[in-house]
């Protein structure tokens, strides 16, 4: 198959990554937005190489006319979580996404391969728009958390350095290491309650801020630029002395203020 074929075939695998990509990410936006968890901590993708692709399909026996069929693979998204009770809330998600359809659910979990590897693997389909109409295609969707896919990344390393063949001693060392994750994934979903309150403190916090400083720069532009300069000094001052709940009245205060000038222009 011709070089430029073959980049052709993977221009739509392309697209429907940085769909998916974009559209998990914007989960996270908009839960971190609204002040409430998001059980997505970060979501990666990738389009296989031509060179994994042939090795795939060697190794399968898979004639080249099926591999698009076959092979389920060819695109993958990695959505990685803080704690492992996300990850059942992450697939309950994809479920309901009416822009995917599940073809099969593996658990690796519950169920781990004999190495170590725990992961929660979905299939889906999902429907690229190109040039050529729509194009329906396999997505491969692995859902772990972040002490998962830091195992799971050392092993593949691990697996690609001895070819498959790793030696017994380190494949020990790396069943110690799955062991640690779980123990550590249970860890901290003993405090999870606590972690998830902190960050959505935070996040509250980072949107009050950014609310503020808006008010204020708008500020600039209509009302006397000493009397912003006081305000500026104020949410200075609360900033540094005040809490959370200090910074919420403020904000609300200045809202009252901004909508005095805004009502002014309008007059």
């Amino acid at each position: 198959m011709e070089i430029q074929l073959w980049r052709e075939i993977l221009i739509p695998y392309e697209l429907a990554v940085k769909e998916l990509v974009l559209n998990f990410e914007h989960i996270i936006i908009e839960s971190r937005s609204k002040g409430i968890y998001s059980p997505i901590e970060q979501v990666e993708g990738r389009v296989k190489k031509i060179s994994s692709i042939l090795d795939k399909v060697q190794k399968k026996k898979i004639p080249m006319d099926q591999f698009e069929e076959r092979l389920e693979d060819i695109a993958g998204i990695r959505i990685t979580c803080q704690f492992a009770e996300d990850i059942e809330k992450v697939v309950h998600l994809i479920r309901e996404r009416n822009d995917l359809e599940v073809k099969s659910e593996k658990n690796y979990i519950d169920t781990p391969k004999s190495s170590g590897y725990r992961s929660y693997h979905m299939i889906v389909y999902y429907t690229v728009n190109t040039l050529n109409g729509p194009k329906r295609l396999q997505v491969e969707i692995q859902i772990r958390t972040m002490a998962m896919d830091f195992w799971a990344t050392v092993e593949h390393s691990l697996q690609y350095k001895y070819k498959g063949n790793i030696p017994e001693h380190l494949n020990q060392r790396l069943l110690n290491a799955a062991d640690a994750v779980v123990a550590l994934d249970k860890e901290m979903s003993t405090v999870r309650n606590e972690i998830m309150d902190a960050q959505n403190s935070f996040q509250i916090k980072a949107n009050v801020v950014a609310t503020i400083l808006t008010n204020i720069q708008n500020l600039y532009k209509v009302a006397n630029k000493r009397e912003v300069v006081k305000i500026q000094d104020e949410f200075y001052r609360v900033y540094e002395e005040g809490g959370l709940d200090q910074l919420i009245h403020f904000s609300v205060q200045l809202d009252h203020i901004a909508e005095g000038y805004r009502a002014q222009e309008t007059n």
